[in-house]
């Protein structure tokens, strides 16, 4: 059956306490549309480059502020409500940046930690170690819902297809893509990524971003979307600020999709052998 999604944009700054209070006032905008599944970014609880500050006011999962309020508009709503993620102290010292989903009467369905470490050098001069206070996650999940079989990645996942693939042949319809992508790589990558993704495995892309300056300095690119099978845009948000975006989803079309182009069907096993090329009499041999 078809449902109506929401992706929420946000401008998360570095104070968990005003970002739970942003994302329960975006969510009830986005209940009050009608929708009954919705996403917001990745870290939707703090941007902060400052690990040392960032430290200083995470919380493990049992009394972060933004598990306690996606746990309540979830219940309040009667809603599936996705914290795109949110920093999560571990006992090791390390984060999680890990994503929640959780069912209508409050409880988490499905919890997915970010695979894919973005340790990056850009040519703005930007530089970014994720895995240096980070743990990465290691396990994928499709998860069974009454409206559709859901998959799950975080921001630079979205460079990985073995890992999109791998869960649409496990069946996912949807897949779920919130991020906080930098200016300059969403503005080379952000939109196409997400189209490949949805086009080549025939499945709907939700994307909740973040957007615009935040108070730790940093730039986010914005531009929210939804995605259908055929790779449309069936919503987008702007470069800049907060927004909720909504489109209605119908998983029938993904069966639709796979029935014109059966890509995940065709799929055959290959090896790869990497060879020297000689030159004999100016000829390659």
């Amino acid at each position: 059956m078809s449902f109506k999604a929401a992706a929420v944009q946000m401008c998360s700054g570095v104070d968990p306490v005003k970002n739970a209070a942003a994302m329960a006032r975006l969510v009830r905008e986005a209940a009050g549309q009608g929708a009954t599944y919705v996403q917001t970014p990745e870290m939707t609880g703090m941007l902060q480059r400052d690990r040392t500050a960032a430290r200083a006011v995470l919380a493990d999962e049992a009394h972060d502020i933004i598990v306690k309020t996606g746990s309540e508009l979830a219940r309040e709503f009667g809603i599936h409500m996705h914290v795109g993620s949110t920093a999560i102290a571990l006992a090791d010292g390390k984060i999680a940046n890990r994503g929640f989903l959780f069912g209508p009467d409050g409880r988490v369905l499905n919890r997915y930690d970010k695979i894919h470490m973005f340790d990056v050098d850009l040519d703005n001069g930007e530089s970014w170690r994720e895995s240096a206070a980070y743990t990465a996650g290691s396990e994928a999940r499709v998860l069974s819902l009454p409206f559709a079989e859901m998959g799950f990645a975080i921001c630079y996942d979205v460079r990985f297809p073995a890992l999109f693939r791998a869960q649409a042949v496990a069946g996912a319809e949807v897949m779920t893509v919130p991020a906080a992508f930098t200016k300059q790589t969403g503005e080379a990558h952000w939109e196409i990524l997400l189209r490949a993704r949805a086009i080549e495995n025939g499945v709907f892309v939700i994307a909740a971003a973040q957007a615009g300056r935040h108070e730790d300095g940093r730039e986010t690119f914005g531009h929210s979307m939804i995605i259908d099978p055929w790779g449309t845009v069936l919503a987008s948000a702007g470069a800049t600020g907060e927004a909720v975006i909504v489109a209605e989803i119908d998983p029938a079309a993904v069966k639709a999709a796979h029935d014109k182009i059966p890509n995940l069907r065709n799929g055959r096993e290959f090896s790869v052998e990497k060879i020297a090329g000689a030159i004999a009499g100016g000829v390659a041999a």
